[in-house]
């Protein structure tokens, strides 16, 4: 099932463009990442402002607003690095919503990475929904008891694995970072068995390759001591 594309509230809109030095100004981005921004970034927008006054519930510690922003592409994507910087920029959680243009048509898609604003870290990556048409009908927010869990919602939407009963969203992106790091060392094993000679470190390499298989297993499963 496709994450969805979400409805934001009509109290929260913000809609003030912001240019690009000032993000430069405060993220310490480098000559490489301000090419970027100069060659991918049509228009950066403050969209939405989610906050206990715009649309009723409560911050948190952990969330006391919630941003959306609009990044427009200039031409079929913005790199990663791009919302690093604007993310690291702003105080507090970032949503975007990245939109590419062409002469018959308009996609969006919603990307997130997860902000700890505790330990000041962006943890996991980026996760995103595929580009959908722009006219796509949206959803109503997730219900939620505050900012946090609206955020956590969010986010969990966009997420290649499920949370786990209990676990949450620090714990289930420590987890996903846990499993890039196993598919990074389960790729570098494959090409060592590929390129190895002797037949007697081939057998070895195998099996430490099992074993990491067998973890990777174990931390895609929704419940721990499984392998679903």
């Amino acid at each position: 099932m496709t994450a969805p594309l979400y409805r934001w509230p009509v109290g929260a809109k913000f809609g003030r463009v912001v240019p690009k030095n000032k993000f430069y100004e405060h993220a310490q981005v480098t000559a490489g990442v301000k090419k970027k921004f100069v060659d991918q970034v049509l228009r950066i927008t403050w969209a939405y402002k989610l906050a206990e006054a715009t649309i009723n519930l409560a911050g948190t510690d952990e969330v006391p607003e919630l941003q959306v922003f609009q990044v427009d592409a200039k031409n079929d994507d913005v790199a990663d690095v791009v919302l690093a910087a604007i993310d690291r920029a702003v105080k507090t959680p970032v949503i975007f919503e990245l939109t590419r243009s062409t002469a018959d048509f308009r996609q969006t898609r919603m990307v997130a990475a997860h902000k700890d604003l505790t330990a000041g870290v962006l943890r996991g990556g980026y996760f995103t929904t595929p580009w959908q048409g722009f006219d796509t009908e949206r959803e109503p927010l997730p219900a939620a008891i505050n900012l946090s869990t609206l955020y956590a919602a969010l986010v969990g939407t966009l997420l290649p694995v499920a949370a786990r009963p209990g676990e949450g969203l620090s714990e289930v992106t420590a987890r996903i970072e846990a499993v890039r790091q196993l598919e990074r060392e389960i790729g570098a094993l494959d090409r060592r068995i590929r390129n190895e000679p002797q037949f007697n470190r081939k057998v070895e390499l195998r099996r430490a390759l099992r074993i990491k298989q067998g973890s990777l297993a174990e931390l895609m499963s929704q419940t721990p001591g499984t392998m679903n």
